[in-house]
């Protein structure tokens, strides 16, 4: 195997794919960059097939922080468990690639992206699909290639789609649109944008589209070349499931009755119904058969399950609960759910019920990120859960699983773009979606409860989002878009297409697409439908909470922000930060003081405001004709020493601190004494003068004598000096020096 590099340029951007050096004994290896942003791509298929009733593919991120240049913080300095940015990454190569396999195949799938440089330049995650792609096309693994993700950004002065756009291109780009799929169809789809048209996402969708195209042609070019340095690539031989033509008629003879069983709008009662069904249908079979069709017999009855549902859709037009295609299920909303929290919303639709929590916080507290990406952090941060108990179920609890991972991303790219900013509204946001039951769109239900949430705390969001999940079945010629799917229209359907949007425009979407025949014209047909449900919802939702309180909740924590000069961050933070902590200590408010001098307070009733009178006075630069009560802190021949201010000492000269003259200060002033004093000059290195208020009579002793003269001894013990004698040598006279001529 000799190495094979091949380098273009699409769109701007430069790339180069490389196999043939690293990694050889995986099924397939490519190395895949932009700029230099380096993944290497491995694919490894299992020689013997799994005894399974579903396709056993795993895909894992390997987030390398010497690709960065960086040591891993902790004590262990290693890498640890998968950040939620490599989770993130795992999912987009995933959900394009599963759907992309033949029916029936069982044999293990391995797909391992390793980062080994990100140039902090180029974004590491798209790229990754292409090179999956290829490395299972070289291992000449059977699947519906090539296949390539494209991330599409729109320039906001010019309007210019921009394909793969770099972190700066980002930064000022109103969409962020992730599309994966073949040259002929789309499978995957994540986004993100600032309030979009239906019309300008289709734009987008469709240059994206193009542009997976290019990227599948750089594919086999490369392919092409490969095969003339190392020979053809020949196709390796996978056992897959067949269907067993008895077992499928056997098991489809009870195509009426699992009709008859879907038919129930409660979704515990149907499962019910289902279940029974299936088993007495697999006991119609004897125990030997059972064990030599153990994969083929789910198999069949799955299918059944799927036919009988989808048929029951395009043939009569009533879904399994009884509604029309377009028709949302009934929806309960509760604003102000939770006493003393900062916020909380409860949503239900249909069967599917979430409870989401606001908590405020002060910038501090925004969550602080160690990845391979040039982000340090993020100030909204939205988390989801999804217990067992929510669909009647026991379980394992414990970290978040991907899926759980990639649903509050989207919950959270979905309320982003309306929130305020961190000048308006200086907190760090944390939501917390609790999924208390479910039975399909989960996610936009989160992203619903969240809203609430959020305004129920008073954060002063741009405007409500509501969010809605589609659905397709393509059965018999037919198509139908269906509007709120529910868990088995996900499971069995061709589509699962999320929109969130505001009354503007959509702020974030996700679509899992099994159907190949996607056209334009079905996808313009399924947002204009999104877009019907989202409004009825937002309508719903607006009945009971109409918009944002005008005042955080008095549980939470009040933000305040001022600004003080640089140079007095010193004296504020004070040394070894003695000062703000004892501000915080004395006052109970928390200070998060920033390089640029803004420096934001946050607390619980009167302690901001004490803090913000604290900080100020330490930064206060006295002026001429101000006046002062303060305390005189030291003592000096030619004055006393005031404090005005936290820091801020003036002198109030000796012969200011009285009327008349004064001998000494002490005679007049006491360290610790209280005095009324007025600034009358601050020079240019910042030394104050201060002149004594409401001012007492000098005392007596001292008036208009001038000093007093010293005790003298009586002239007949003073021993008589001339000149030359310095009294230390028993009166003899120092002898004079003579200077020769």
């Amino acid at each position: 195997m000799s190495l094979v590099s091949k380098t273009f340029e699409l769109y701007g951007k430069t790339y180069t794919l490389e196999s043939g050096e690293l990694a050889k004994q995986a099924t397939g290896a490519v190395v895949v960059k932009q700029g230099d942003t380096t993944m290497l791509m491995t694919v490894v298929v299992s020689k013997e097939r799994k005894n399974y009733d579903f396709f056993p593919l795993t895909v894992d991120f390997n987030e390398k922080l010497y690709s960065v240049g960086r040591i891993p913080g902790g004590y262990l300095k290693r890498e640890g468990r998968p950040t939620e940015k490599a989770t993130l990454t795992a999912r987009m190569i995933d959900r394009p690639i599963r759907p992309s396999f033949p029916d029936g195949f069982r044999n293990e799938v391995q797909i391992v992206a390793t980062s080994l440089v990100a140039d902090q330049v180029n974004p590491f995650d798209v790229i990754c699909t292409m090179g999956a792609s290829l490395a299972l096309t070289l291992g000449g693994v059977p699947f519906e290639g090539p296949l390539a993700c494209v991330r599409i950004g729109r320039n906001k002065e010019t309007g210019e789609f921009i394909v793969n756009p770099t972190y700066e291109e980002r930064e000022n780009s109103d969409l962020d649109l992730e599309l994966a799929g073949t040259r002929d169809f789309i499978s995957m789809l994540e986004a993100s944008a600032e309030e979009v048209s239906e019309e300008d996402m289709l734009a987008a969708m469709a240059f994206g589209q193009k542009a997976i195209g290019a990227f599948c042609d750089a594919q086999l070019a490369f392919v092409e070349e490969w095969e003339q340095v190392n020979g053809p690539i020949v196709p390796k031989e996978y056992p897959l499931d067949e269907p067993v033509p008895e077992v499928h008629d056997r098991v489809f003879a009870h195509y009426d009755e699992m009709y008859a069983a879907l038919d129930d709008a409660d979704k515990q009662s149907r499962i019910a119904k289902v279940e029974e069904l299936k088993d007495s249908i697999k006991a119609e079979f004897t125990e030997d058969e059972q064990l030599e069709w153990e994969r083929e017999i789910p198999v069949e009855l799955k299918a059944l399950e799927k036919k009988a549902m989808r048929t029951m859709v395009v043939e009569t037009g009533e879904r399994v609960d009884g509604r029309r295609a377009n028709e949302i299920r009934p929806i309960m909303v509760k604003g102000n759910y939770l006493p003393l929290v900062h916020g909380s919303g409860l949503f239900q639709r249909g069967q599917t019920q979430v409870l989401s929590v606001l908590t405020l916080g002060m910038l501090n507290e925004a969550q602080r990120l160690d990845t391979i990406e040039p982000v340090e952090g993020k100030r909204y941060m939205h988390q989801y859960n999804f217990p067992p108990f929510c669909t009647g179920e026991t379980g394992r609890i414990g970290s978040p699983k991907r899926r759980e991972i990639g649903h509050g991303n989207l919950a959270e790219r979905a309320l982003l773009p309306v929130l305020p900013d961190e000048n308006e509204f200086p907190y760090a946001i944390r939501v917390v979606s609790e999924v208390m039951e479910s039975n399909g769109s989960s996610s936009m239900a989160s992203t619903c409860a969240s809203c609430l949430a959020l305004m129920d705390g008073g954060v002063p969001i741009k405007r409500p989002v509501s969010g809605i999940a589609m659905g397709l079945i393509q059965e018999e010629g037919k198509t139908v878009v269906l509007s709120d799917i529910q868990g088995l229209e996900d499971f069995l359907g061709d589509m699962d297409f999320k929109v969130t949007g505001t009354e503007r425009g959509i702020t974030a979407m996700q679509m899992d697409n099994k159907a190949t025949g996607l056209t334009p014209k079905i996808l313009t047909q399924a947002l204009e439908q999104a877009k019907q449900g989202r409004a009825f919802i937002l309508g719903k939702m607006l009945a009971v909470v109409n918009g944002p309180r005008e005042e955080t909740r008095p549980t939470a924590p009040r933000i305040t922000s001022i600004t003080i000069p640089v140079e007095n961050i010193r004296d504020v933070i004070g040394k070894g930060g003695e000062t703000i902590r004892g501000i915080q200590d004395e006052t109970g408010a928390s200070v998060d003081v920033h390089e640029d001098g803004t420096v934001y307070v946050g607390g619980v009733g009167e302690s901001v405001d004490q803090a913000v009178e604290r900080i100020q006075l330490i930064v206060k630069v006295p002026e001429v004709g101000e006046e002062y009560t303060g305390r005189v802190v030291s003592i000096k021949d030619f004055g006393a020493f005031v404090n005005l201010l936290p820091g801020k000492d003036g002198l109030l000269h000796i012969s200011r601190v009285a009327q008349g003259r004064v001998n000494k200060v002490e005679d007049v002033l006491n360290v610790g004494d209280e005095v009324k004093v007025k600034v009358i000059e601050v020079d240019d290195k910042g030394k104050i003068s201060l002149d004594r208020l409401d001012k007492p009579e000098a005392p007596a002793q001292a008036a208009g004598e001038g000093r007093p003269r010293r005790e003298s001894r009586d002239r007949a013990e003073r021993p008589r000096r001339r000149p030359g004698d310095n009294g230390n040598n028993g009166g003899h006279r120092t002898p004079r020096r003579h200077h020769e001529g």
